[in-house]
């Protein structure tokens, strides 16, 4: 005797089953390209989302549903290629860097040279010399690398590498100052990006602070007064992201080395930034140096590989050869170690360094960094009028001149002359609103295009948009 079905049962499901779709002609793409497992999962998901569809447009539950159309298949695989695109899409994806800041921290601050991304990419492919010494058949040392290279082009006895600056000055306070003390000015006590503070990160070192100063004027005596029989070196501290100006004083390297070393203790410098080479000849304003800390008296010098140098995220350290066997006795010195594909692309760009004639042009860093304002202006000038005819119904567009910034702490006052294509709403109710609609639409195209906004239009500098990648910025807008 048949049964009358009740409420929540369905007479005859109006959607197909899994078995039925996993033999269906349409679902042959999505299993060959992401596997049984994955395809099963994107279908029911689709599933039970055209079930809670029905449900609602029927009233009553499944009972009542209504009887789909046969088209339903071709819609359920499309529902269901796009969940699995989405799942397999990668989260980081390339965009294009209109902000104006060149090392921008949040896109990934140093764009690599093509060797360097290819040595990673042939390091991670294959086995190789890590850790193994050809010559003798034995293990060998990951820091042998670059640790030539690194003496060469600074003049440091040693070198060591580790993760990010962050690390090696964790790991030089770690090494040398664990439950000791270690004098610095009160105006380097800096705060950068993501909440990272000396005073913190040197109490998680083990080291205690001993403020030194005020905040504008610190001096000679200052630190002198400060050295006690706890006292374990003495610190400099790059103020980055920020200047201190107007009625300051600060106590020159070579002096500060000199008290420390008469005391018999040890001076680090953390220079932050670090550019192997003098900027100015590229009329860029001058930065420290490693090699000018080193001349000047440090025992030690730490700084970041990815950003004026231009490389891959790494903490350097250079100086004397016995501190650097100690850092590396140290066990945080495994733990905060680089991986092969890091290692390969450092070595890659530090022998770029070994050519400073033909740096700018090699070093992508270097080379927007140093892109001549005329040469920008000629790109806004050949990009406005497509861009104008692409966004004529979103958004006006100018051309205007504007300043660029380096960006990750490094020349924290100093800009660059540049120039930007400015996209202007409607004004009136809602502009704001309307702003806010068209960068979230250029951020969702196939590369997205971060600007920024300010004074009430979006603002797209050109400086890192290179000629290359003119059309493909274009193509994506129509």
């Amino acid at each position: 005797m048949s049964r009358t079905p009740t409420s929540g049962e369905s007479r005859a499901s109006p959607l197909p089953s899994i078995d039925a779709l996993l033999r269906a002609d349409e679902i042959a793409p999505l299993l060959a390209g992401y596997g049984r497992a994955a395809t099963t999962g994107a279908l029911r998901e689709t599933l039970a989302g055209l079930r809670a569809r029905l449900a609602d447009a029927s009233g009553s539950g499944p009972v009542g549903a209504p009887a789909i159309a046969p088209a339903v298949v071709p819609a359920i695989a499309a529902a269901a290629a796009a969940r699995l695109a989405a799942l397999f899409a990668p989260s980081q994806r390339r965009v294009f860097n209109l902000t104006g800041t060149v090392l921008h921290t949040n896109l990934g601050r140093a764009p690599l040279p093509p060797e360097a991304a290819q040595a990673a990419a042939e390091a991670l492919a294959h086995a190789t010399t890590l850790e193994f010494d050809l010559a003798s058949g034995r293990r060998g040392e990951r820091d042998e690398h670059v640790r030539d290279l690194l003496c060469r082009l600074t003049g440091a006895e040693d070198a060591t590498v580790v993760n990010n600056n962050a690390a090696a000055v964790m790991l030089v306070l770690g090494t040398l100052a664990a439950r000791k003390e270690v004098p610095v000015s009160r105006g380097e006590l800096i705060e950068i990006g993501g909440s990272f503070r000396v005073p913190e990160i040197m109490a998680r070192s083990g080291a205690r602070l001993v403020e030194v100063g005020t905040t504008n004027r610190t001096h000679a005596r200052d630190y002198q007064e400060a050295i006690g029989p706890r006292t374990a070196l003495l610190m400099r501290v790059h103020q980055a992201n920020y200047a201190i100006a107007g009625f300051t004083a600060a106590v020159p390297d070579a002096e500060l080395a000199a008290i420390a070393h008469a005391a018999g203790l040890p001076f680090v410098n953390d220079l932050g930034s670090g550019s192997l080479v003098d900027l100015a000849p590229w009329g860029l304003p001058h930065e420290q140096t490693p090699q000018e800390a080193l001349a000047a008296g440090a025992d030690l010098v730490t700084f970041s590989g990815d950003k004026l140098l231009g490389g891959p995220q790494a903490g350097l350290i250079v100086g004397r050869k016995a501190l650097v066997a100690r850092l590396n006795r140290n066990h945080l010195k495994r733990a905060l170690r680089m991986d092969k594909a890091r290692l390969a692309a450092l070595e890659a760009v530090l022998r770029l360094y070994l050519m400073p004639d033909r740096l700018a042009e090699r070093l992508p860093a270097l080379r927007l960094l140093t892109r001549p304002a005329a040469e920008i202006r000629a790109t806004a000038e050949r990009l406005a009028g497509p861009v104008r005819a692409a966004l004529a119904a979103r958004a006006g567009v100018e051309i205007a001149a504007c300043r660029s910034q380096i960006g990750s702490g490094a020349l924290p006052v100093d800009l660059l002359d540049s120039w930007a294509l400015v996209l202007r709403v409607e004004a009136g109710a809602g502009e704001g609103r309307r702003l806010d609609a068209l960068a979230r639409w250029l951020r969702t195209r196939p590369v997205p295009v971060i600007g920024r906004v300010a004074e009430g239009r979006l603002w797209l500098d050109l400086r890192c948009l290179e000629r290359a990648e003119e059309q493909a910025f274009l193509d994506q807008l129509a």
